[in-house]
């Protein structure tokens, strides 16, 4: 009996060690997919890009299934105090140092605004926090994707700032103004800093601008009247946005 009962006392124990690893882990960017993301979504044991089997040599496996938990606990909105430079892709943790690796071939994704101006970052959360602010640094024109990424080859100030979003779905979906003039490929640099904790989280986005205009429309079939018209009448096409206001019309 008293084997029996040291056996079941160590089960809390053995489940205490594993709770804080699931604990830790909560989100990276989806849309475009962040650095490790899309390592992770080519497959952490047998990645397709080089760059990907390149920070899969350097830090292994590991990294890119915790792709949701590239964080600093303790950043408090202090974040060159505590992720140095040429570490910034993986948060300064030896963990994700094959995110850091300097080449000019990462997989990127081509963004480009919509009519408005806007482009629509889709975060994958995995456990909601309460949000102090989400922002986007560009890189400056000019940067070096062969040499380590510093806090210097940033912009200064974010080109988007984002102070309050609601989880939908898994997912935070924050619609920014891109930044102006730029050109070729960049990286996004996204910082989620917690409101509830000290705890931020570091993203580094490789994408390319191609200067062009998203088309924010999508072909959704053809229209059928209601009846038949005589020849000659004017039909009039009317589209409505989310809240019910013309978006365009059409005659």
């Amino acid at each position: 009996m008293k084997h029996y009962s040291a056996t079941l006392a160590l089960l809390p124990l053995t489940l205490a060690l594993f709770l804080p690893q699931a604990a830790h882990a909560h989100g990276s960017m989806e849309t475009p997919p962040s650095r490790v993301y899309g390592c992770f979504l080519e497959g952490p044991e047998n990645p397709k890009s080089a760059a990907c089997k390149a920070a899969v040599a350097a830090g292994g496996t590991q990294a890119l299934y915790d792709w949701n938990g590239v964080n600093q606990g303790n950043a408090n909105g202090n974040h060159q105090a505590v992720v140095p430079d040429g570490q910034l892709c993986g948060a300064g943790k030896a963990l994700f140092k094959g995110l850091n690796l300097a080449r000019s071939d990462w997989p990127s994704t081509a963004i480009a605004p919509d009519a408005s101006g806007n482009f629509q970052f889709v975060y994958k959360a995995s456990a909601p926090h309460a949000t102090r602010y989400f922002d986007f640094y560009i890189t400056k024109d000019g940067y070096n994707p062969e040499k380590p990424l510093a806090w210097s080859d940033l912009e200064p100030a974010p080109f988007c700032s984002i102070t309050s979003v609601k989880l939908e779905n898994g997912t935070y979906r924050m619609n920014c103004p891109l930044p102006q003039g730029k050109t070729g490929k960049h990286v996004i640099y996204n910082v989620w800093q917690r409101s509830d904790s000290p705890e931020a989280f570091y993203a580094c986005i490789d994408v390319s601008f191609s200067g062009a205009v998203a088309n924010p429309w999508q072909a959704l079939g053809n229209l059928r009247a209601q009846q038949d018209l005589p020849a000659g009448a004017t039909v009039t096409l009317r589209l409505f946005d989310a809240q019910g206001r013309d978006a365009q019309r059409h005659s």
